[in-house]
């Protein structure tokens, strides 16, 4: 049985990043975009959340079917200046396995 997971990473952008110009920005998420897509994997839905956050700022819902899938994405991402300059935080992770109790009721 194959079981689909979900993350829910959420971010924290730093005054660092707003003081970038927007196509300085661009260039980032240019960049971003390469690494997500060497993790096809991984499916990434980014979320805007600035005016409706408490703390954070954005939030990246990641689908997969596979932890490890998953850990190389991230590993990649926080090898960026992203986030050692910091650009950018990660805030929390919430990690969950979809229909996990119906996997545990019908484990053999």
């Amino acid at each position: 049985m194959s079981t689909a997971c979900c993350a829910v990473v959420v971010l924290a952008f730093e005054p660092a990043w707003l003081a970038l110009s927007r196509p300085e920005r661009g260039q980032w998420a240019a960049g971003i975009a390469e690494i997500t897509a060497r993790h096809a994997k991984v499916k990434l839905s980014w979320f805007d959340s600035d005016a409706l956050g408490n703390g954070y700022t954005d939030f990246v819902l990641c689908h997969f079917d596979n932890l490890l899938d998953y850990h190389f994405l991230w590993e990649e991402l926080r090898d960026t200046e992203l986030f050692s300059r910091p650009y950018v935080r990660i805030v929390k992770v919430l990690p969950g396995i979809e229909r996990g109790y119906e996997a545990y009721e019908n484990r053999p």
